[in-house]
């Protein structure tokens, strides 16, 4: 088979991306046009009466009493007052993964970086009003006007009219779309920004999901299609062993970056042992008209397709995506009431005063007197006599009389039901705006509560959404962020503003080798998402919580720390900077866990930290009581020796007495015995007992001695 030429393939490119574009518009062209006339029903002006309705009511009073925009802004505001963030966290669930954090603060600075708020409300409110929103994540240049500055960055942008200009292969089953194969993406222009800016005659993709039947004119308007495919490329990873045994392996990529780096490893010994063949996704983006491909953009940056999709609900049913916001089950409720209340203006706008029915010749001449009454407020008004058949005059007045229209019962009927119907789908929108002033908090948080789970389906599937998009940023990031010294932009959680170095080089001191620190190559995380509270009425009841407990408690320790924590929930106009008061408070009392930058102010504080004069004072004392402890420790230690030496003599001069007298003591205790009186020589003689003197004191010793 011949090859392809360039021009051959992106034809075919273009005829395979026309043909499987009309089947997935074919499919959900019904489910995206209901989504579209949701959102137009509930934020343009006469899109209520759109369709048959406004037929039927032609040439008469068509009210809106649009309480539907009530509460699709209050879920939108819901979503505005919490905010929901990305979190990225280490696989190995390591609590103090750095380059986690790096990749938190980067992420939020890039947010910053392209207004990223604006895309996400976009993408949510049309969720919430029609049932999908949609956003893009670009790779863009840094600053764009200096011609030097190759560095990139991932922008965050919004797509307008998601439900129909955003379009995923049929294949693609799951929330988040991280299974599709190919996404198309239609953008508007004008017919002269066209040929301007693609130098060809304007030939519009096909859109056919449109509604302008209120609008005064839709413009000329050219669709050109983006098309993301994702294709698997080859890669090859090349298995080189060292001097030293060790394997390293390198790709295409790494030998592309660096041309010497071949001649390097050869240079210093290390040999090719090995080559693995491996399939790497990478998205191929192509622009489209409705005549050819424009523009063949290549490979973009990252593994997925980065369009990140977010529903209010959705379910598939026949093998179709089937998606639907807050709006479309109130719709009929809706019509229904602004049906009865345009037929109530229409009877209340006729007039209540019973008008007379006269003869035409009862007026005859009279009649701009009758027709002014109303604006002159005549007296009184003439009518000409009425003559009998014989000629006579017979006064008459008038023949009859109007009545006002009544009210339908029925109708009376129908707006109590619509009101509790719309209560019933709706919520009761005033119950937790207007509290009355005798009701109890806990009442006011069950009221809040309850319209809070109307909102919590559209904050998960946000949160999906966004958890997509990290992971998108993380795959894009990994392309573009890699530019070693680097320096970026970082935002920890409370948006304040740091700075990080890319590939930062640091000796590691367990191996002695260099590794490089914020290398986004190596980053591999989970990710999870990080939920505001669900109304502001949480943080109310936090506070009313913590101020409870503070009754309960007489520890004064614990009631600084029950006080700060209500001032860090407090909530009003101007309180951010007493909430970062109270937060360093508690992070210097360890009841919160610091961060890396408030645990390095908390040591640059310790330091420069002056010394306090009680502090010292008490120090002092310490010190000299501890002189004092040890002197008399050591005065004790000197007599106790001194008591031994005393002890050691006595002993020796005992050693001494008992030596030299022993015997002259043995002898006068003999002499004692024979000079014993007659008598007693005469009775038989007891033999006298030695004394003992082992078991003598000192005292009796030397007595005995002196006797001797």
């Amino acid at each position: 088979m011949a090859r392809q030429s360039k021009e051959e393939r992106l034809q075919a490119v273009h005829a395979e991306a026309l043909t499987e574009f009309d089947d997935i518009q074919s499919a959900v062209r019904d489910e995206r046009l209901q989504c579209l006339e949701d959102r137009r029903f509930y934020s343009i002006s006469g899109a209520q009466w759109e369709g048959p309705l406004e037929d039927q009511f032609a040439n008469r009073p068509k009210m809106e009493i649009n309480k539907i925009h009530l509460s699709v802004m209050r879920i939108i505001n819901e979503y505005r007052n919490n905010r929901i963030t990305v979190d990225f966290i280490s696989k190995e669930g390591a609590k103090d993964d750095k380059l986690a954090d790096t990749c938190d603060g980067l992420y939020r600075s890039d947010e910053e970086f392209s207004s990223a708020d604006e895309a996400y409300d976009n993408a949510f409110e049309e969720a919430v009003g029609g049932g999908i929103g949609a956003w893009r994540l670009r790779a863009v240049y840094e600053d764009d006007e200096d011609d030097d500055d190759d560095r990139q960055r991932v922008s965050i942008e919004p797509i307008y009219d998601a439900d129909s200009s955003v379009f995923f292969d049929l294949g693609a089953k799951r929330q988040d779309k991280s299974d599709a194969k190919r996404c198309y993406v239609l953008t508007s222009m004008t017919r002269s920004e066209y040929e301007e800016t693609y130098d060809d005659s304007p030939a519009t993709w096909n859109k056919d999901i449109t509604m302008c039947e209120f609008d005064w004119s839709a413009g000329d308007t050219i669709y050109v299609a983006e098309m993301y495919k994702v294709e698997e490329v080859k890669h090859t990873v090349h298995i080189y062993t060292t001097l030293e045994g060790e394997e390293e392996r390198y790709t295409d990529e790494d030998f592309e970056g660096d041309e010497m780096l071949e001649d390097t490893l050869m240079a210093i010994g290390t040999r090719l042992t090995g080559e693995k063949k491996t399939k790497k996704k990478r998205i191929h983006k192509y622009i489209m008209s409705g005549g050819k491909v424009l523009e063949d953009c290549g490979y973009v940056a990252g593994q997925c397709i980065p369009i990140i999709m977010v529903y209010g609900k959705r379910w598939y049913v026949d093998n179709i995506e089937r998606c639907m916001g807050h709006v479309r089950l109130a719709k009929d409720v809706q019509r229904l009431k602004n049906m009865q209340l345009s037929k109530l203006a229409e009877i209340s706008a006729l007039s209540t005063i019973e008008k007379p029915i006269m003869l035409p010749e009862q007026v005859a001449g009279y009649e701009m007197m009758w027709a002014e009454d109303n604006l002159k407020d005549y007296p009184y008004l003439l009518v000409n006599p009425i003559t009998d058949a014989n000629g006579s005059m017979v006064p008459a007045g008038p023949v009859a009389y109007t009545k006002s229209p009544m009210i339908p019962p029925a109708m009376a009927a129908l707006l109590q039901i619509t009101d509790m119907d719309m209560t019933e789908l709706l919520g009761k929108q005033e119950a937790g705006e207007q509290l009355p002033a005798n009701v109890s908090g806990k009442a006011i948080e069950l009221v809040q509560s309850k319209l809070d789970m109307q909102a919590f389906i559209y904050m998960s599937n946000m949160s999906k959404a966004i958890k997509r998009s990290g992971e998108v940023w993380l795959s894009m990031a990994k392309d573009i962020l890699v530019e070693r010294g680097r320096k970026m932009k970082t935002l920890n959680s409370e948006y304040e503003s740091g700075q990080v170095e890319l590939g930062k080089p640091m000796l590691n001191p367990e191996t002695g080798e260099i590794e490089f620190e914020n290398d986004l190559r190596n980053a591999k995380f989970d990710l999870s998402v990080d939920v505001g509270p669900s109304s502001s009425s949480k943080r109310a009841s936090t506070v009313r919580s913590l101020t409870g407990m503070m009754q309960m408690t007489q520890d004064p320790e614990n009631m600084a720390i029950l006080s700060a924590m209500a001032m860090m929930n407090m909530e009003g106009e101007g309180l951010s900077d007493i909430r970062k008061f109270y937060r360093k408070k508690l992070v210097k009392m360890g009841v919160i866990q610091p961060s890396e930058q408030e645990a390095r102010d908390l040591a640059e504080a310790a330091q420069n930290e002056q010394p306090d004069a009680n502090q010292e004072y008490l120090k002092a004392a310490a010190e000299a009581e501890m002189s004092k402890a040890e002197k008399t420790k050591a005065d004790t230690l000197l007599s106790v020796a001194k008591t031994e030496e005393t002890k050691a003599d006595t002993m020796e001069t005992l050693s001494k007495i008992k030596t030299e007298d022993q015997g002259r003591m043995i002898k006068a205790a003999e002499q004692m015995r024979l000079m014993g009186e007659p008598e007693q020589s005469m009775q038989p003689q007891q033999p006298q007992r030695e004394p003992d003197m082992a078991s003598m004191t000192t005292e009796e010793l030397v007595a005995l001695a002196r006797q001797g």
